[in-house]
């Protein structure tokens, strides 16, 4: 109980909370790194202390169901730990599955760091597929709000994220401060003017060989928006085409960064904590659990990222690491979690608990 009063002790000051409530998140954390699971059920038996888990199990109920969160101090919490330099890239995404017949849709924006895509806000979609403008715009003017002095570099989009509307929104915002620089994948169906003639990008594109990349010198025409177009033949012959309004020798590099939210997601799921194997269904308490996520999720990179100076990470013939950062710092706190009784993972836990301070 020691090392739970200590993460206590920690997290107090940064989530400002009431003493039980942080005490509650940081008995959470622990067992989330011992169990590997969101399930409820699971979590009980790894939570700390002498109570029973049916106790345990109660006691989460309790705070998902009734606890208010304050989602700004989340995301304030997660600039600061993360110490993320400006101008940010942003990328947005969802990461939807079932639970039981309910499809759990999760609308997510968040900022570029180190390859991760770090959660800033969040959507729980009422329905299955596809985000709308409106809720689109909803994320991004809660980060606006959020961080209304900060500098964004572009928002980075899927061919998901598309539409006149969108794209009017991002180039004509009515305040200036919100208009988003933004690099767009689009399909490779649409159709752009040059002034004369509309064909398919495709079409315009139609002569690059795989590995080959273009930027169009003038803008074309895109849903009634003068947008610059570049595109490049993927290695499977696919042809990928971005829509930007600034930057065209950079925009397929920017793009690419897009990919940080899809690590993310793998780190919440199958490559972390297993967040598909919850039996949450009303989307305030998936919120939150998505909230506790992000916390535990800053705490196990900043741990991995120290790590990997102390002792790098084996690099395969392939060329990439033989695990990410992000599993080297939470395979480690795991490790210590189910070891307490230990003197070496006592000694270990002082060391890894100095990164939940945001100097």
């Amino acid at each position: 109980m020691t090392e739970l009063n200590t993460l206590r002790t920690k997290l107090q000051p940064h989530l400002g909370w009431h003493g039980a409530r942080t005490l509650f998140v940081a008995a959470f954390i622990m067992a989330l790194f011992r169990a590997r699971t969101v399930n409820l059920s699971e979590l009980s038996v790894a939570f700390p202390g002498l109570a029973k888990p049916e106790s345990h199990y109660k006691r989460q109920q309790r705070f998902f169901r009734s606890f208010e969160l304050d989602y700004a101090v989340i995301a304030k919490l997660v600039v600061a730990w993360m110490a993320i330099p400006e101008p940010w890239v942003l990328a947005v995404d969802r990461t939807q599955w079932n639970v039981g017949k309910t499809t759990v849709n999760i609308l997510t924006l968040g900022v570029v760091h180190e390859g991760i895509a770090f959660p800033l806000v969040w959507m729980m979609l009422d329905k299955k597929g596809n985000s709308n403008t409106t809720e689109r715009i909803d994320l991004m003017e809660r980060v606006y709000e959020l961080f209304p002095n900060t500098q964004v570099r572009c928002l980075t989009t899927d061919r998901e994220f598309i539409g006149g509307d969108w794209l009017s929104y991002l180039l004509l915002a009515p305040d200036a401060k919100l208009k988003t620089p933004f690099r767009m994948r689009i399909r490779d169906s649409e159709m752009l003017w040059d002034g004369h003639q509309a064909l398919k990008d495709r079409v315009v594109f139609a002569h690059l060989q795989p590995e080959q990349t273009q930027a169009i010198a003038k803008r074309r025409r895109l849903w009634g928006r003068w947008v610059y177009v570049v595109a490049t033949r993927m290695s499977d012959n696919k042809l990928l085409v971005v829509a930007t309004d600034q930057a065209p020798d950079t925009a397929i590099a920017d793009y690419a960064l897009r990919w940080s939210i899809e690590t993310l997601f793998g780190m919440f799921k199958s490559r972390g904590f297993c967040l598909e194997e919850t039996s949450m269904r009303e989307a305030e308490r998936l919120k939150k659990l998505f909230a506790l996520l992000t916390l535990a999720l800053c705490w196990a990179v900043k741990v991995g990222q120290w790590l990997n100076e102390v002792k790098p990470l084996t690099i395969k013939a392939h060329g990439r690491l033989a695990r990410s950062v992000f599993r080297y710092g939470f395979d480690h706190l795991r490790h210590i979690f189910l070891n307490l009784s230990q003197p070496q993972q006592q000694e270990d836990f002082q060391l890894v608990i100095r990164f939940l301070s945001c100097t």
